[in-house]
Order: C-alpha cells, then sequence, then structure tokens
C-alpha cells in the first residue's frame, strides 16, 4: 500500500487509539512487559522452578527461537544438531539481532554448560529433560516430534506441522496415547499484537470482510541475495558427508539447503505461507477453506537470459513464484452459499516493493499489517459521514445495542493529523516466538492437558489447529502442481480419520 508517511503515522495511531477502548489495552508494553503472555493472556506467571529442556535444531529458525527462550520459563539443559557449525553458532550467535548466541544471553559459564549432542536420539535418553523444542528441516518435523513423545518429552514443533497431512494425523495420535503436551509454533497465536486486531474484527470494527490480501515478496535476482542457499562448512562436511543418508537426507547439500527440494521442504507455502494462511483463519474465526486454486512456477531460476549463470542452473525444485486463492465461508454461508469471502495469496523472488503481511477489506474500514510490527487501522469512506481513508483521524465508539458493534467515526479533536500521529509507537513488538514458549513452559507445569480449551488457557496452537494450517499450505501446493481448481473435505481435518489431501484420488488423480 503507498501510504505517504503522515498517512502511516495516523494509521497506526487510529489502531492504538481503537484498541485502547476494547477488550485489552496492553500494546505498549508488548515490548518491555517481562512475562507479557501471561500479563495479557490472563494466565498466572510460572511458579516454581523452569522447566528443564533441550532443543532440537539450532539453524536459522532455532536460534531464533533460543534468542527468545524465556529463561524463567525455560533452563535449557541440552542442544542436539547433526551440523558442528549450528551447534558452535548457537553458542556465539552470527552477527544478527534476531540470533545473538546463548553466550550473550545467558553468560559464558551458563552456556558452556549447557550439554551438547550430534543426534537427537542421545538428547532424548537425557532423564533430565522434561521437553523438547523442535526446529529441524520439515521432512523430519513428524519423525522426530514422534521419538521425543514416545521418550515421554512434551514437545514444541516449530512449523509448518509435517511435510504432509497423514504425519500431523500421526503426531497427533502419539500426543493423545502418551499424554504429552503437542504443541505447534505458529507464532501469531500468541502475539498481542495479532489478539489485539482480531478484537476490532471480533467487534465489527471493519464491518463485513469479503476480501483478505497477503502477500510476501522478497527479491533473490541480486547476486548472493537468496538467504535460502547456504554454503556448506568445512566443519560439516568432515563430520557428514558420508552419514545424511541415515537421517533422512540424499545427501549434505539437501541437509543444509533443505528448503530448496520436494523431499525436504514445502516450498514457499510452508514456509511463508503458512504464516499468513494462519492469520488470515485467525481473522475469520479459524474456519476451514472451501476450496483453492493458483499458479506456481520458476519464474526466475532457470529462466535463460535471466540472472548469472548460477542462478541458471541452480537445482531448486521448488517454485520462486507463487500466486494462491482460497475461498472461505463468510457469516452467512449456511443461509446463503454465495456469501463467500476470498483470500489471495502471493509470494515472489524477483521484487520486495511492500513489507510482507496481510491487508483486511471489509466494509466499514481496513485494517493493514505490516512484518508483524505494526498495524494500521483506516475509515471506510461513505455513508452519512462520507468521511473516511487514510488522512482521517479516527475515534472508536460503541454503537447503541443492536446497532452492529463499534464503529468508527472521525476524531472531534482539531489538531494537526502530524501531531496526533506523533505518538504512534515505533517500538519493537513481540513477534510471539517467546509468548509461545512462556505459555507452553506454563502448561507443563501447571499439567494442562492436550484437550484443555484455549479459553481455559490450553495450547493456543494445538496440533489439531496447526493441521489445519499444514492443510491450508499442502493442498495450495497440490493445486498449483495438479493444476485444478482443489475442495477442501471436512475429513482431511479430522485427526481421526485417515483422510488426506496428499492421498486424495479426487486431488492426485
Amino acid at each position: 500500500m503507498n501510504f505517504t508517511p503522515e498517512e502511516r503515522e495516523i494509521g497506526k495511531q487510529n489502531f492504538q487509539d481503537a484498541v485502547g477502548v476494547s477488550r485489552r489495552a496492553f500494546l505498549k508494553t508488548a515490548a518491555v512487559t517481562p512475562a507479557l503472555g501471561a500479563f495479557y493472556f490472563g494466565y498466572q506467571k510460572l511458579t516454581g522452578k523452569p522447566v528443564k529442556v533441550g532443543f532440537i535444531g539450532t539453524g536459522d529458525e532455532g536460534s531464533v527461537l533460543l534468542t527468545q527462550h524465556p529463561p524463567e520459563y525455560m533452563e535449557i539443559v541440552g542442544l542436539a544438531d547433526l551440523r558442528p557449525s549450528n551447534r558452535r553458532r548457537a553458542l556465539t550467535g552470527d552477527g544478527n539481532d534476531d540470533r545473538v548466541g546463548l553466550i550473550k544471553k545467558l553468560g559464558h559459564k551458563t552456556a558452556t554448560n549447557i550439554k551438547q549432542y550430534a543426534d537427537h536420539h542421545e538428547l532424548l535418553k537425557d532423564p533430565e529433560i522434561e521437553a523438547v523444542v523442535i526446529a529441524v528441516p520439515l521432512n523430519v518435523h513428524a519423525s522426530v516430534t514422534i521419538d521425543a513423545l514416545k521418550k515421554g518429552k512434551h514437545v514444541l514443533c516449530e512449523k509448518l506441522m509435517a511435510h504432509n497431512i497423514t504425519e500431523c494425523k500421526e503426531m497427533i495420535r502419539v500426543a493423545k496415547e502418551t499424554g504429552k503436551l503437542l504443541a505447534v509454533g505458529h507464532q501469531r497465536h500468541y502475539s498481542v499484537l495479532y489478539d489485539n486486531a482480531n478484537d476490532l474484527v471480533k467487534q465489527g470494527v471493519l464491518g463485513d470482510i469479503k476480501f483478505i490480501r497477503a502477500s510476501w515478496h522478497r527479491n533473490n535476482s541480486f547476486p548472493n541475495s537468496d538467504s535460502w542457499v547456504k554454503s556448506i562448512a568445512g566443519e560439516d562436511k568432515k563430520d557428514l558427508d558420508t552419514k545424511v543418508s541415515q537421517y533422512g537426507f540424499d545427501d549434505l547439500n539437501q541437509l543444509v539447503n533443505w528448503r530448496l527440494f520436494n523431499k525436504t521442504g514445502g516450498g514457499l507455502m510452508a514456509e511463508l505461507g503458512s504464516h499468513q494462511m494462519d492469520a488470515c483463519s485467525i481473522f475469520l474465526g479459524k474456519v476451514h477453506p472451501l476450496a483453492v486454486q493458483g499458479y506456481g512456477g520458476k519464474n526466475f531460476y532457470h529462466v535463460k537470459g535471466v540472472g548469472s549463470k548460477d542462478k541458471q542452473n541452480d537445482p531448486r525444485e521448488i517454485d520462486d513464484h507463487v500466486y494462491v486463492t482460497l475461498e472461505f465461508p463468510g457469516k452467512h454461508y449456511d443461509e446463503d452459499k454465495n456469501d463467500i469471502v476470498i483470500v489471495t495469496y502471493s509470494s515472489i523472488n524477483t521484487n520486495r516493493m511492500e513489507p510482507y503481511g496481510e491487508t483486511i477489506y471489509g466494509s466499514r474500514g481496513t485494517l493493514v499489517t505490516e512484518k508483524e510490527q505494526s498495524m494500521m487501522l483506516y475509515k471506510e469512506a461513505g455513508g452519512d459521514s462520507g468521511s473516511g481513508g487514510p488522512g482521517q483521524r479516527l475515534r472508536l465508539v460503541q454503537a447503541a445495542a443492536g446497532g452492529g458493534g463499534a464503529v468508527l467515526q472521525a476524531s472531534p479533536s482539531s489538531a494537526p493529523a502530524t501531531a496526533a500521529a506523533a505518538n504512534a509507537s515505533d517500538e519493537k513488538v513481540s513477534r510471539g516466538y517467546t509468548e509461545e514458549m512462556e505459555h507452553f513452559a506454563w502448561c507443563i507445569r501447571n499439567n494442562i492437558r492436550q484437550d484443555t480449551p484455549i479459553e481455559e488457557h490450553g495450547l493456543r496452537c494445538p496440533g489439531k489447529h496447526a493441521m489445519a494450517d499444514a492443510i491450508m499450505a499442502i493442498t495450495a501446493n497440490l493445486a498449483m502442481k495438479h493444476k485444478k481448481r482443489i475442495v477442501f473435505k471436512e475429513a482431511w481435518f479430522d485427526p481421526n480419520d485417515p483422510a488426506a489431501p496428499e492421498t486424495d484420488p479426487d486431488v492426485i488423480g
């Protein structure tokens, strides 16, 4: 969205002012409040000793989780990673603020006393470890999770839940059999920012939502700009060249660059799109989608005459551009089969003009999310007042009983827009990683069951919820692969039903 700096600040202020009269007004504390999850979501801060945790996988995402982990809730006992370079980086960091390293976070003595394992099986033998956080390549999410559950460990597994839906259902089944918690790291379920936004949606501030546009665009057309392509460290070659096959990989390059291959990754939909399909589902009341269709292709890599020689010979199998349309049921779908909400999603590798995020278009207002860090709210022009648009300062008022919920009105203040917008917060907002780990540990200490409702402080993203996100991403990939519109089946969303999109004759036939 091409807003002026003034319009952007007005939008941020509009959102903060609206949140200020909603059921929760804690947004400005998001960057500074200890135990924000307990403070915001209303459960008690952890009492007793921190949960003793092992981290399995210390690569890019694992290092983020290590950096964001809450020491008041989790004591890291051990780390496991096949790659020596990753185990070393877990301690030292890589200069990125999101991955500072455990020495800087915990101090040299504490960090270097953490046990290190080259194999997750060895870590799981440690009787001291109560739970594990898993951030390994997608193709081994299920096997490592199931190993951990069977060893009596609670599991927080990174998204996407698994490489296919059959694996998701097996993970849920084993968690039920073992009585251990299975949470999945779709962190928007724990984001204060997104929860505040969703509260406004539920109040009816945006009116009737019929369209959501989501995108995550990057630009890899410049030399050495693809963060998914990594060189192989010499220490990894020495230790792993002949061992990777026993862990489910064809070769060392497939282990290191697993996101590029169909056997080991899920492409742009799994790595990026799943976050945003999850967000759209939250805004729409976590309803299941009706159908999906789309286009995916290698529109930059492997195109002759485009980019460098290396890019023309790039070995990746995944698409570098994807465009997907999903159909969701609207509020009145049961009464009127034409009440459809459309969600479009695009992820490309040749332009990053727009920050990633979602734009929710309603009949009374528009909500723009950016990079999980800011929200901008604008009133739709029209009706009695006629005023609205990105230059309009707003206030939220509660409508009279039966009036359809909260409504946006022009602000009565005569102060210049730039002055009013000056208070819009630019503080870095938590993306939810810390909060999801806090709550996971709290659930363990308080003997929360897998099926405890969210309203009673159960897991905010348990296996069943995460499987729905996986179904959206995986079915979108199948729709692009088979070039067809696929209708979702409710049996796919039932953990007790073996039906799955990747084995459905209507999908693959």
